[in-house]
């Protein structure tokens, strides 16, 4: 017996897959915080500090070549380009040693923040969310299936603005690779099917203003192209 409703069923937020005609199902979008050194370090962080995770909702996807309308109630609008990592499986205390069997694939994402709210929110010591978890914050490209490209473990990773290159590292220089952050992150929440993770940025975040144009992308993975509205 099917379910049924009372206000129309919810669409199923999802990722497409490279070369397929299928798309991956989003579950949950999880985001690990300062896992790359240099970016640490331009924020102001303590560089000891391990690196931690938080969460945006699924609805929040944006797709390759989106518009993303300029967000509300910020003046410091920053981009991070990041790895993301899609679960076709999951589990509670996974083994960082067979972690990887649970990844389906690999593709290219932006975590969008609203820098000052964040801030803000920090110094008050309040949750993050205001910053990090808004409308059209998690564009996402093309995911390539670890069937076919492996698991990188490293690779450029870059982002420009209006053809400049913002941010410039390499898949090698994250302090927490993919296995470890699926062991870490399996100790605070049960992962499943349709999960997946943003494994941080390298250096170089900045401002964003309406009309800019981005691309990123990493080395054998994909890239990302969306316009700020």
């Amino acid at each position: 017996m099917s379910a049924s409703f009372v206000i129309p069923a919810l669409t199923q937020p999802s990722i497409p897959v490279a070369g397929e005609s299928k798309s991956f199902p989003v579950r949950r979008i999880w985001c690990v915080g300062r896992n790359y050194l240099e970016h640490i370090r331009e924020m102001g962080n303590d560089e000891r500090q391990p690196p931690f995770f938080f969460a945006k909702h699924a609805d929040m996807i944006t797709g390759d070549g989106a518009t993303i309308p300029y967000p509300s109630l910020t003046k410091d609008f920053q981009h991070e380009v990041e790895l993301v990592v899609a679960l076709k499986s999951g589990g509670a205390n996974i083994d960082p040693a067979k972690a990887l069997d649970h990844v389906y694939g690999y593709g290219v994402g932006i975590d969008l923040t609203r820098r000052d709210l964040q801030m803000a929110s920090r110094k008050k010591e309040q949750p993050w969310e205001i910053g990090k978890s808004f409308d059209f914050s998690a564009p996402c490209g093309a995911l390539r299936p670890a069937a076919e490209i492996g698991h990188p473990v490293k690779g450029k990773i870059w982002l420009s603005v209006n053809g400049t290159e913002k941010q410039k590292g390499d898949l090698s220089e994250m302090i927490w690779n993919v296995a470890e952050i699926i062991g870490k992150l399996s100790l605070q929440v049960l992962l499943g099917a349709g999960d997946i993770i943003l494994t941080g940025t390298p250096a170089g975040v900045a401002a964003l203003s309406p009309g800019d144009k981005i691309e990123c992308g990493i080395d054998g993975i994909g890239t990302l192209k969306v316009a700020i509205g």
